[in-house]
């Protein structure tokens, strides 16, 4: 089993319960991490036989677009795509935090984080 990591996903949008949050927007920062089977990419060298972080990078920014009141339903969003479109992934953790968040006081960030394992 191996890990691929796509981390530091910068983005702005507009997710959150209040009305403010949906006008003006926020920056956000997704990292994913998935486990598969690695073994055939290591040693045939080709994209087809690995995780495209190409692909994990372009459903983060595809579900951020989408307007969430939670940031919650936005990383189960993500991790329901990754396995439906990404069959060799077995293990996935989407983290998406909120930079600055309005919640009144000197906070750097809040990060919601959510795992799954296959079902088969």
């Amino acid at each position: 089993m191996g890990i691929i990591k796509v981390t530091d996903i910068r983005l702005f949008t507009n997710h959150g319960c209040l009305d403010e949050e949906a006008k003006i927007g926020s920056e956000y920062r997704v990292d994913i991490e998935v486990k598969a089977n690695l073994n055939r990419s290591a040693t045939s060298d080709e994209l087809k036989d690995t995780v495209d972080y190409v692909h994990l990078n372009k459903i983060a920014k595809e579900e951020m677009a989408i307007r969430s009141k939670l940031l919650e339903h936005v990383a189960k969003r993500m991790i329901d795509r990754i396995f439906e479109e990404i069959i060799m992934v077995e293990e996935a953790t989407v983290s998406v935090s909120k930079i600055n968040p309005p919640i009144g006081g000197n906070v750097g960030e809040v990060t919601i984080m959510l795992s799954e394992v296959r079902k088969n």
